[in-house]
């Protein structure tokens, strides 16, 4: 008797529970990267495939969501198919299909959504919708094999600032965010006043590497207090305002100088509020995700800061501390075994469950 495709896509999912080490095709494509990877029992990353949309973005100093959306669109169809010839693997070998869904540009979502309904349809695959922030988190299992939950993330990209409890790989419980831009956003900011290349936030860290932390107070009352929300729009005026004075006076800046100040200020926040928020959980580790967790600074700072605690303190590998797909499988695999399979019906969505909360 004939059944209708998510009926079929209920049969295959409970096929994947089943099997020792089932095969994952995550897709990506949020923002300004077209990324697909194919992952084995949720850890073993067998491809990455990844289309930077850089230099187009750079020409305008930031992500044109119209461009992005094009780009995706001409790119997706390689991108996949390089991921499955790198995992040596056809798309019939594949058990499950997992994409970003939320939160991102919703042009951009819509390609690699509408692209794994496409192919899920097509092949009979269980389709797995994934939070982009999640697929953050979850770049932690495939660096630590070992790690398993529960555990306090913080969670610092371009769009967000997040500390989030995991209570489990499908449970998280929001405990601080930013109130105004997220860390990312104003790291970009800052490196645009300061006449930087895009994507900001790598080149100012490069500037900062030469500069004084000491050399400008840059902070807000907000950040010092006892809860565990941020605010970096302050911060990020901060700095405006003393680049304008001086220009406006004819007086020079040590962009360095200020640049490493304002980089100090930022990942200070960052660090004591979430070091804080595991230690007053009870929780031995604390990882860190998103595009942020690339920077250095960051990386050392809670490194040190997690050892004066005795808390663990995980990070991704440099190569999936920005967008990728490998990230998206391994939450995808863990969302699969813990429900069924999301409804072709399935639509993007700007924003991220965890900021409802």
């Amino acid at each position: 008797m004939p059944r209708t495709y998510y009926e079929k896509a209920l049969l295959k999912a409970a096929e994947y529970r089943r099997k020792e080490a089932p095969l994952i095709l995550g897709i990506e494509s949020s923002c300004d990267e077209t990324a697909a990877s194919v992952v084995r029992a949720g850890r073993g990353v067998l491809s990455a495939s990844v289309h930077t949309q850089i230099p187009i973005h750079r020409l305008y100093g930031g992500v044109v969501p119209e461009i992005a959306s094009r780009s995706h669109t001409e790119r997706i169809g390689g991108v996949v198919n390089d991921a499955l010839e790198k995992a040596g693997v056809s798309l019939s070998d594949i058990d499950a299909i997992a994409v970003t869904y939320r939160p991102g540009l919703i042009g951009a979502l819509l390609v690699g959504v509408s692209f794994a309904k496409g192919l899920c349809y097509a092949a009979d695959k269980p389709l797995i919708g994934v939070d982009h922030i999640t697929g953050h988190i979850a770049a932690n299992y495939i660096t630590y094999p070992d790690l398993t939950p529960p555990f306090m993330c913080i969670v610092a990209s371009g769009g967000h600032s997040h500390i989030v409890r995991v209570d489990s790989y499908t449970d998280f419980t929001l405990i601080g965010r930013t109130r105004d831009d997220a860390a990312g956003e104003a790291f970009d900011k800052v490196a645009r006043a300061m006449g930087l290349p895009y994507p900001g936030g790598p080149e100012l860290e490069a500037l900062a590497a030469g500069g004084d932390p000491e050399a400008y107070r840059l902070h807000t009352a907000f950040n010092e207090g006892e809860g565990f929300d941020f605010s970096f729009s302050g911060i990020k005026t901060a700095v405006v305002n003393i680049l304008h004075n001086a220009e406006q006076k004819g007086e020079p800046v040590n962009r360095a100088d200020l640049a490493a100040s304002f980089q100090r200020a930022v990942t200070d926040a960052l660090t004591i509020k979430s070091v804080r928020a595991a230690r007053e959980a009870g929780l031995s580790t604390l990882a860190l995700a998103g595009g942020v967790s690339a920077n250095k600074c960051l990386r050392e700072r809670l490194q040190r800061e997690c050892d004066k605690y005795g808390i663990r303190f995980c990070r991704p590998d440099m190569k999936y501390c920005t967008d990728n797909a490998a990230m998206i499988a391994c939450q995808g695999h863990y969302e699969i075994m813990a429900r069924e399979p999301n409804e072709l019906s399935l639509d993007p969505d700007a924003a991220s469950f965890l900021q409802m909360m």
